[in-house]
């Protein structure tokens, strides 16, 4: 277990921060493909209906994941802090109280998952060609979304530590599990979205009893005892204040989301199809971005917790140039291959194709701009001020995209005027992060020499 580690503290930077990233992006997009293989079966199937129907439920679902995911931010930091400290009594108590709240959250999400699809899709004026198979669907995948969390949340302490390999290993045996279930559940028994619902919640609770696997075999101090899980109320407090802000501005940003979704939804259906495609081929850009941010977040936690504050400057370098490479090449790679990649998932609307299309020109391009906000958010979060990205994320994107909607967009309602809206929101939080995180490393490595001083 120890060989799939990447040693965040000693060594050179390049090779492990590439060693260590390459896995998360790899993960990432598998489970995106969860996602994606739902759609091109429905899309090839089903119809373009069925692929607006899934792809209805994206705001929504993410609105209520998006907290509770958030929380596991704060188990990671506190777990990568702690590994780098060298304090197993707090990466031990960490983790045994992450798990619980995995757990919990589950079961809160899945009650609220049932009562709140039906009128959360209406209140978004969801077509009623679409409706009852969103509404289907949500249910269906709401009813396990307690696997969702737990693997999350204990891939996120397996990352914490340095392994990045096994989850990728797990979710990758769950990916080729979901794509079978897929083929059967709507070819064999024609269950249309419901099918694609049941096989992605039954891939995941397999990807998530693997991880769970993984922390019981481990010989360091993130083994897993079951019998240890309860909420230690000093780590719970550390998790809700680093993890809170985090989850609290993942779901101010669907929240955002689901505004933008209805103003798609006011473009009429056949523009929902080629926005939901559009949107699913643009998340294996985002993933590729944000996995830098996930690396920043456990690099910085864990030499910011050995006190090699030196480091953390060099880590933040690569990792924006990083970011600024993958983001012009990915995103310029998906707007060169933009139509035949729409065509695998919607084979009856050239209409849709093109609508697709619009998005990935505007929103693809200027992607890297999103991943260095991530990524100043990760470098803070690294440093344990998670509150301060929160307030700038809501007020630089979720504030100014909302603000957007209800001014320009309803003086020029245009697919392009939408969908501007995305770059120009994220180089303004940008600026201001990068500010705010320059302010605070400084004003940290002061107070270590102040201390190394005295």
């Amino acid at each position: 277990m120890a060989k799939r580690n990447v040693d965040m503290l000693n060594g050179p930077l390049l090779p492990n921060i590439i060693r260590y990233t390459v896995p998360i992006i790899l993960t990432s997009i598998l489970q995106l493909l969860f996602n994606a293989a739902d759609l091109v079966i429905v899309g090839q199937f089903c119809g373009s209906i069925s692929v607006g129907a899934v792809g209805a439920t994206g705001a929504i679902t993410n609105l209520l994941l998006n907290f509770f995911i958030g929380l596991s931010v704060g188990s990671g930091v506190l777990i990568a802090y702690g590994m780098g400290k060298g304090n197993d009594e707090d990466v031990q108590n960490t983790l045994h109280t992450a798990i619980p709240i995995a757990i919990v959250g589950g079961l809160i999400l899945a009650f609220l998952g049932f009562f709140l699809s039906k009128p959360l899709l209406t209140l978004m004026d969801t077509p009623d060609t679409i409706l009852p198979l969103s509404v289907r669907y949500m249910r269906i995948y709401f009813g396990g979304v307690i696997f969702v969390l737990l693997y999350n949340y204990c891939a996120a302490i397996l990352r914490a530590v340095g392994d990045t390999k096994s989850p990728l290993i797990y979710l990758t045996l769950a990916g080729v599990v979901n794509v079978c279930l897929n083929v059967v559940f709507v070819t064999v028994f024609h269950m249309n979205v419901a099918g694609v619902a049941l096989a992605t919640i039954m891939s995941q609770a397999l990807a998530s009893a693997l991880v769970i696997r993984a922390l019981m075999r481990r010989t360091d101090a993130c083994k897993l005892h079951l019998s240890k899980l309860r909420f230690h109320i000093p780590q719970f407090k550390e998790m809700l204040r680093i993890g809170l802000p985090a989850g609290v501005q993942g779901s101010l940003f669907s929240i955002s989301n689901i505004l933008i979704q209805s103003s798609v939804n006011s473009f009429g259906d056949i523009f929902m199809s080629g926005n939901a495609a559009a949107g699913n081929i643009e998340g294996f850009v985002y993933v590729a971005l944000n996995a830098f941010s996930q690396t920043m977040v456990n690099f910085i936690g864990q030499n910011a917790g050995a006190g090699k504050y030196d480091r953390i400057g060099k880590i933040t370098k690569i990792c924006f140039a990083s970011v600024i490479m993958v983001g012009l090449v990915f995103g310029g790679g998906v707007c060169i291959f933009g139509r035949p990649l729409l065509s695998i998932y919607i084979t009856d609307s050239q209409e849709a194709i093109g609508y697709g299309m619009t998005r990935l020109l505007f929103v693809c391009l200027p992607y890297f701009l999103c991943g260095l906000m991530e990524c100043t958010t990760g470098a803070l979060r690294g440093l344990g001020k998670s509150f301060v990205p929160m307030v700038i994320s809501v007020v630089g994107v979720c504030g100014l995209r909302v603000g957007w909607v209800l001014t320009v967009f309803r003086a020029i309602h245009t697919p392009e005027c939408l969908f501007i809206s995305y770059p120009v929101t994220w180089a303004v939080t940008f600026l201001v992060q990068l500010g705010a995180f320059i302010f605070v490393y400084k004003k940290i490595l002061k107070d270590h020499n102040n201390e190394i001083s005295a």
